[in-house]
Parts: structure tokens; sequence; C-alpha cells
């Protein structure tokens, strides 16, 4: 509780810190308005995106934009099967009504008084406008879930990005501790040719590496997307240079206690390397969770989906359910930000202990 509340008077004190003494100066000013602008540029358009999943289809549609989710009152009346949509008729003489469109004709609207539905009017549409409230429409995040089997593009990732995470991991950090712990003729040739691969641009090896997964016969299976990108060149090289600063002292005792190579490797280099193995972890889960061209390729039934690859289903060659691709979008957002949340705190020490600027 005490380490609480210390940290809270000294982020207090860091956000009212000040030049000027008693009062602002105009460096603070400065200041407080440009970190403002930051955090409305870098926050901004996920407010914006977040807003607009739970906006109607036509309220997406609607110009000038509105930042909060407004729908159209509609309202039943007598004679007609479905209801119709409430607009705000100004006449003439400026007097404002109430009225419901039947129809649309041109720049003309066919409207009638709801509680007198006998009498049909006709009325410019530059002289009406929508009665609307506020609505949120829960419907966009609902029905991918239920009706388009999106919860089994959601568990497609899930496996993907785990199971892919945890074995990069595994032979990143091995490579890595073979390339760090052990001294042999060749060991930084070896290492700048990995580093190498990384001008080597992914669409040149799409094809090749297309042509092994054909071969081992997993199209259409999560490992196709798994496998291929488990070793990464960045990864070995985080994961090298932060093992280097590693004491040689502590894998000369272990050896002298008769520790084997595994029990070195996963005992006493892992748990010192947690930093850098947490950093590599976050910027595997956030490639493999929005990976999109490769499991386009490589997965054609959609019961083998992943969100991404989901996601492109709502798009059609002549209409776009952007609705629901905003809904699903803020979905797949939501796990990527919960493991940068946790895990945020070892990005500055990984990167910055293993010398990677």
């Amino acid at each position: 509780m005490a380490d609480t509340s210390t940290t809270r008077r000294s982020l207090a004190s860091l956000i009212s810190a000040q030049r000027g003494r008693g009062k602002l100066h105009w460096t603070d000013v400065f200041t407080y308005a440009y970190l403002l602008f930051g955090v409305l540029l870098m926050f901004g358009p996920v407010i914006w995106l977040v807003m607009s999943s739970f906006k109607t289809p036509s309220g997406l549609l609607e110009f000038p934009p509105t930042f909060l989710p407004l729908g159209q009152i509609e309202v039943q009346v007598d004679g007609h099967d479905k209801p119709l949509p409430l607009y705000e008729v100004t006449s003439q003489d400026g007097t404002t009504r109430q009225l419901a469109q039947v129809r649309r004709i041109g720049i003309v609207s066919q409207m009638v008084d709801p509680q007198n539905p006998d009498t049909t009017v006709k009325v410019p549409i530059d002289q009406r406008t929508k009665v609307r409230e506020f609505r949120m429409a829960w419907e966009n995040y609902t029905d991918p879930l239920e009706r388009f089997n999106f919860v089994s593009f959601l568990n497609n990732s899930i496996i993907v990005t785990v199971v892919a995470t945890l074995v990069t991991l595994l032979i990143n950090s091995m490579a890595a501790y073979g390339l760090s712990i052990y001294e042999f003729r060749g060991r930084n040739a070896i290492m700048l040719f990995i580093i190498g691969t990384l001008m080597i641009p992914i669409t040149v090896i799409l094809v090749p590496v297309y042509l092994v997964v054909t071969k081992m016969g997993m199209i259409n299976s999560l490992w196709a997307v798994i496998l291929p990108g488990a070793a990464t060149p960045t990864g070995v090289f985080l994961l090298r240079q932060y093992m280097l600063t590693i004491p040689k002292d502590l894998i000369e005792a272990a050896r002298m206690d008769n520790a084997s190579e595994w029990a070195i490797y996963s005992k006493v280099v892992l748990p010192l390397a947690m930093p850098a193995i947490a950093v590599l972890a976050i910027f595997s889960i956030m490639w493999r969770w929005n990976e999109f061209l490769w499991p386009l390729i490589v997965l054609n039934r959609s019961e083998v989906y992943t969100l991404q690859v989901g996601l492109n289903a709502f798009q059609g060659e002549l209409d776009v359910q952007w609705h629901y691709i905003l809904a699903m979008t803020v979905v797949t957002l939501i796990p990527v930000v919960v493991v940068f949340t946790f895990l945020q705190k070892f990005i500055t020490t990984g990167i910055a202990s293993s010398g990677m600027k």
C-alpha cells in the first residue's frame, strides 16, 4: 500500500510540475498543450473507432459524421407494416412539426403525420432533418459472434498466437543461447548471416514457403500459419545481445555443480533473460495476432480462418459491411492491449539491455 501511495504522489507531482513559481510559465503552457496534442493524436483515432463501432450502417454513411452513435427514431404508423423514420419538418412560415417518411422520390419525400396518417404531405428533402437519439448498436458485436462463426475465428487466432509465440520463444532462445554462451569459430559469421536475412523481403519467399507447406500437406491447417515464421532473426538478435550481458561466472559455477546444458539454459539463462523474452513475446503476439497475408494464402476453408481473414469476409465486391468490420476490429484490439498493458514495463528494460536501438 505504501508503494502504491508513493507512486500516486510521484505521478501527481509529475503531472502538476511547472517551471514558474506560483504561476504557469509560458513553457508550461506549451508543454501541456504539446502533450495534450500528442495524446489526442495517439488515442483519438482509437476512440473514434470504438464509437463508430456502435453506429448503425446508415449512421456510418452520414455526412458530416458525428462522434457519438446516434440512431434515427422510428415510429409505428397505422396502415404500414414496418416502422417509419421520423423527421422534423420546417414549414415556410417557420413552424416545425414531426412527420414520418413513407417513401422518397428524388428530392421530394412523401410524409405523413403519425397522429393523422390518412393525409400524405410532399416535403422537399432540404426542409427536413432526422430526429435522432443516442443509441448504441450492440448488434454490431452480437451478430458476427452468433451468425458468422466469429467465435471460431477468435479461437483459431488465439491458438495460432499462443502456440506460435511459445514455439518462437523456444527456438529463438535456444539459438541465442548457443550463439552467446558457447564460443566457437564462425559464431559472428553465423550471426551476421542471420541478421542479413532481414534484408530479404517477405514477398520474395512467399512462393517457396508455400510450395514447402503444400508438400508437407499442411494447407488449410493452423500449423501452416504457425511453423513457417517460428524462427525470426530479430528475436535471435535481441535475445543474444541480452544473454551476452549475463556473467560467465554464473555459467561456469553451474557447470562446476554438474548441471547439464539444458538445466543451465532453463534454470539459469532463461530466468535472467526474462525482460528480453517478454519483449520478444510482445512483438510475436502483435505480429501473429495481426498477420493477414500469409493466413489468407494458406487457409481456404472458413472453419480454419483467423480473425483477420474472417474480417476480410465482410468486404464484398459491391457491399462492405463496415459496421461489422469496425466492431470486430475493436474485438481484435482487446487482446493486444491487454498483453501490452501487463508486459510494457519489460520493453524499455529489455531493449535497452540488449543494445537494440
